[in-house]
């Protein structure tokens, strides 16, 4: 294969490329969105932390009063430790242990579902955000919408209008 029939694709894209108008070039209409700031700012991404910090709230609460009277107990064996048998030091360890493994557990467990609710309620407000993003999109004409990129000239992000578009259409935030 010759060197210009491998690159013959590329040749024809750049020489298209360059027979385009001034005018033509200038139709092409980008946009940048911030999800991170739509995460933090729509009112449906505001709802869903409200709603996660309310359905964990007594779970959390659970964990920090349990991790609190392990400690005491804790303290507690460390003080009265010098004068015990050795027997009840070992009967006391083998109980305080046992409390923190399932500290522990429960923790863990509690972080792990935390995450995953955290997962799906993020997953449902990317999913309307970028319908309204596919809204903006069509009706303002655009050609591309990127949402992440290394550098993005301030003028071509349309976050506020996705954010506004999310707010104004959900009325209660979902």
């Amino acid at each position: 294969m010759t060197s210009l029939s491998r690159h013959l694709p590329l040749v024809v894209l750049l020489s298209s490329l360059a027979a385009m108008t001034p005018a033509q070039a200038q139709e092409f209409k980008a946009g940048f969105v911030n999800t991170d700031r739509v995460f933090r700012e729509a009112n449906s991404a505001k709802a869903a932390q409200t709603k996660l910090e309310q359905e964990f709230a007594k779970r959390e609460k659970e964990l920090v009063d349990q991790g609190n009277t392990l400690k005491s107990a804790t303290e507690k064996f460390e003080r009265d430790a010098p004068t015990m048998t050795e027997g009840q030091r070992t009967a006391r360890q083998r109980v305080l242990a046992d409390q923190d493994r399932d500290f522990q557990r429960k923790r863990r467990e509690f972080q792990e579902d935390l995450s995953s609710r955290k997962s799906e309620e993020l997953a449902t407000v990317l999913e309307r955000a970028n319908k309204v993003v596919k809204q903006v999109a069509e009706a303002e004409k655009y050609d591309v919408i990127l949402q992440e990129a290394v550098y993005i000239n301030p003028k071509l992000d349309i976050t506020d209008k996705v954010i506004k578009a999310m707010n104004g259409a959900s009325g209660n935030g979902k």
